[in-house]
């Protein structure tokens, strides 16, 4: 934890010193994690979180500098029409008139935001991720003050193409892409039966693909604290391994671990590598090389490991509201579940449920507080009321409509299992916005500090009684002889 906190200290003094290419950092991280690797206790702490800080440093700076420094960067100054060949990085997205899109630039090979010409929209919008294209336009520099465009800045952007035009277009060349937008299309296809706005959370829900769920609906679950259940996370990740699992104990150690890592690799692209499924990828991907490796690391370490690797791949994470929620709310379940537990009564499985909950929610807290300024208060019981069907729908949901896509004839049989799932989550996300009580960054103050004044008022009642327990078993004399 104290390596991963040198890593994030790391990627925002880079931020700060600007683009460069931070040869020096990279050789001062690469020298901290020898001396970690040769050295031991405290003192090889210190040296991880240094190295991982300079590392982190290096990776942000060059991310940096990456942005200002391209092929397109005389081209972008001057405003220049420009015909771009590549491949799209992301699915389109947008309204009748209107289509945005990211694509991955064959000749400087940077990411450029497409801004298609209303006439074009719709063209554009047909498309997929992976879809190899030919786009027209004009480059111009990324808005500092459109949130959007800062958005796409962090998703690596390096400009935006303005007014463009789709001049040819062709299925994905890669493999990945082909397996993953035939997984995607399957899903989507199964998915037909249900009305509109299921269908659409039913995407949400496998795919996490939320373009077409209706304002309301997404405020509904907004309110009721239930939106991450329309972001892909580990549970899905896992529930896919689960899924597969049977199929690989029939392999070698080392086929079933290749295989593992593209079943992994493969529902990340269809899920278009959102920062959550990032973060659980690579949870995942640690998991396995783990047990590859004959050394399982406990959930803490694995974690942080999937955070570090991650955020040294792409430092930009940083900036991603949706990975900072997902690794909040792991470190919540990591580090909380447990002890929330042994403080609940009743059944086990009510007990566990209600403590992942309790402890997500409260890893996630100070994470949406700082971001969105509140929290709803409802969110650990609508959770909990939500977490069957939820737990249904990410373990079920993927297979069910995956066949009933590439079997029709399944569809009216297996559908509406989906449907109800979908429609017991809708009821319980429409009651908790109802309900509708919120705590702001005060009242968060307010009741952690007397849920912290409770604890050691309790600790200081429960002492006296300690020590007299004490003194009396020291006061009674052995009763066998020595």
């Amino acid at each position: 934890m104290v390596a991963l906190g040198g890593l994030v200290a790391g990627l925002l003094a880079g931020e700060r010193l600007g683009p460069a290419p931070a040869v020096a950092a990279v050789a001062a991280g690469a020298v901290g994690l020898v001396a970690a690797w040769c050295t031991a206790g405290p003192v090889r702490v210190a040296c991880a979180a240094v190295a991982l800080g300079a590392l982190g440093c290096a990776s942000m700076q060059r991310a940096l500098d990456g942005q200002e420094h391209h092929g397109w960067a005389a081209a972008v100054a001057r405003g220049d029409d420009a015909l771009v060949s590549g491949t799209l990085a992301s699915d389109p997205d947008g309204g009748r008139f209107r289509a945005e899109a990211s694509v991955r630039a064959g000749g400087p090979g940077r990411i450029l935001s497409v801004r298609a010409a209303p006439d074009d929209a719709a063209r554009l919008q047909a498309l997929e991720a992976g879809d190899r294209v030919t786009l027209s336009g004009r480059l111009r520099p990324l808005d500092p003050a459109d949130r959007a465009e800062q958005r796409a800045r962090w998703r690596h952007a390096v400009a935006v193409l303005e007014d463009a035009r789709v001049e040819a277009f062709a299925p994905p060349s890669a493999p990945l892409w082909r397996l993953a937008n035939a997984l995607r299309g399957a899903v989507r296809r199964g998915a037909e039966p249900l009305p509109p706005a299921q269908r659409a959370l039913a995407r949400g829900f496998v795919l996490g693909d939320t373009r077409g769920v209706p304002d309301d609906v997404a405020d509904a679950y907004r309110d009721a604290g239930l939106s991450h259940l329309l972001a892909v996370s580990g549970q899905n990740v896992a529930f896919v391994l689960a899924l597969v699992a049977p199929l690989l104990r029939r392999l070698p150690l080392g086929a079933r671990t290749a295989a593992a890592g593209v079943t992994v690799v493969v529902f990340a692209a269809a899920t278009r590598f959102e920062p959550s499924v990032v973060r659980a990828s690579a949870l995942a991907g640690v998991t396995i090389l783990a047990t590859f490796a004959g050394r399982p690391a406990g959930r803490v370490r694995a974690l942080v490991l999937a955070l570090a690797a991650a955020l040294l791949a792409d430092p930009f994470l940083v900036h991603s509201v949706g990975f900072r929620l997902s690794a909040a709310a792991s470190a919540g379940i990591v580090c909380l579940a447990r002890p929330i537990a042994q403080h609940i009564a009743g059944p086990a499985p009510l007990r566990d449920a209600l403590a992942v909950s309790a402890a997500a929610q409260l890893g996630v807290a100070p994470v949406l507080l700082a971001t969105f300024g509140e929290v709803p208060l409802v969110t650990p019981l609508t959770n909990l009321l939500a977490a069957p069907a939820a737990a249904l729908l990410g373990a079920a949901g993927l297979p069910v409509l995956a066949a009933a896509g590439v079997v029709p004839g399944l569809a009216p049989v297996l559908t509406p299992v989906v449907g109800l799932a979908l429609a017991w989550v809708g009821l319980v996300a429409r009651a908790g916005a109802a309900a509708g009580p919120v705590v702001d960054a005060r009242g968060a103050a307010v009741v952690s500090a007397a849920v912290a004044v409770a604890t050691l008022a309790r600790r200081a009642r429960r002492a006296p009684a300690a020590r007299d327990r004490t003194r009396a078993r020291g006061a009674v004399p052995p009763t066998a002889p020595r």
